[in-house]
């Protein structure tokens, strides 16, 4: 097994604090990223550094390549019976899975508890937004059937009708 980097072995709050700062500084400023870190009482090169950002880098611009999909998935496609999602969900998983090959993960160090978890909360997240999206579309046809009535009753012209029902309808659609 690997011996683990001297960044992976940063107490959290370091960790974070460089990776928020390596995304700030555009992954740049190297030498000056390892002054701070010496400052912080950590000895870590800024080859280190350097090749941490990288893969770092890479990583970032993977996910910002999934979240531009996903985002073009949802602005090219009507969201019926929740297929967006569902595309998405596909897609996120494709990603988590090529980032962990990406990255040549080694298994020891991967929760899958915690990778399990979050695919189950994907899947529950699509069935409780079908179950919502569901709902929404039957109370549409519901406010749609007492619009029409009372429409009706009013006095209001068959194609008024059914462009005030197409309305509501196309809500919830």
């Amino acid at each position: 097994m690997p011996k683990p980097s001297s960044i992976e072995i940063l107490p959290q709050s370091v960790k974070e604090w460089l990776d928020t700062t390596l995304v700030e500084n555009n992954f740049s400023g190297y030498q000056l990223l390892e002054n701070e870190l010496k400052e912080r009482g950590y000895q870590i090169s800024k080859s280190a550094i350097h090749r941490y950002g990288q893969n770092f880098e890479k990583r970032l611009a993977a996910v910002r390549l999934s979240t531009e999909q996903a985002k073009a998935i949802v602005d090219a496609s009507p969201d019926d019976e929740g297929a967006v999602n569902d595309a998405l969900m596909r897609l996120v998983q494709d990603k988590l899975f090529n980032v962990l090959i990406d990255l040549e993960v080694d298994p020891a160090k991967v929760n899958f508890g915690s990778l399990a978890r979050a695919v189950a909360e994907l899947g529950r997240a699509s069935v409780t937004q079908k179950k919502w999206a569901s709902e929404v579309k039957k109370k549409a046809e519901e406010a749609a059937a007492t619009v029409v009535q009372a429409a009706r009753k009013g006095g209001l012209s068959d194609d008024t009708v059914d462009e005030i029902k197409r309305r509501i309808l196309g809500i919830a659609s």
